[in-house]
């Protein structure tokens, strides 16, 4: 009883830091932008493109701490439904291919300028971007494909397999 109350705790102080650490990125974000706009910087296109980073990046962690507050300090472990489960990890994972995108759009730009040969390292970035929005399809077909396979009979109508074969005359 005290360990779960501790764990609820130590949730809870760790998801409110991850949102203030959020806050943080944006707050930096806007105050780079400023401090560019206010300089005259010829580099404000960069600048930019990094707030939108941060910004992206600072919505990911905020997501990270909305789940461990309301999922682990509020609701104790509550079992969730599998597609709420999917929704959720889709939603982070799409929010992390985003600042990956964009982080090596900026990498781009950057090593476009100063040393071409150093594409190399964006060009992984955005290979790691793919991977990951292909990996995620992966995981919506292949756990779509298992919450239809195991879903209550009685509550819902399981899905039509597409490779069912139609009889002629009915479809």
């Amino acid at each position: 009883m005290i360990f779960e109350r501790l764990t609820r705790a130590a949730f809870g102080i760790a998801s409110v830091f991850l949102m203030l650490l959020a806050f943080g990125l944006i707050a930096f974000a806007a105050y780079e932008v400023v401090r560019e706009l206010l300089a005259y910087s010829t580099n404000i296109g960069t600048t930019l493109l990094e707030a939108v980073g941060y910004t992206v990046i600072a919505i990911a962690v905020f997501d990270v701490g909305k789940y461990l507050l309301e999922e682990e300090a509020i609701r104790a472990r509550e079992m969730r439904q599998a597609a709420e489960a999917r929704r959720s990890l889709t939603k982070f994972i799409s929010t992390i291919a985003i600042a990956v995108f964009l982080e090596g759009l900026v990498a781009v730009f950057e090593a476009g300028k100063e040393d071409v040969r150093m594409m190399i390292y964006p060009t992984l970035l955005l290979f790691t971007g793919v991977t990951l929005v292909i990996g995620l399809g992966i995981y919506q077909r292949l756990s779509a494909t298992v919450e239809n396979e195991t879903s209550d009979p009685v509550s819902s109508k399981p899905a039509r397999s597409r490779t069912a074969a139609v009889k002629p005359g009915k479809a």
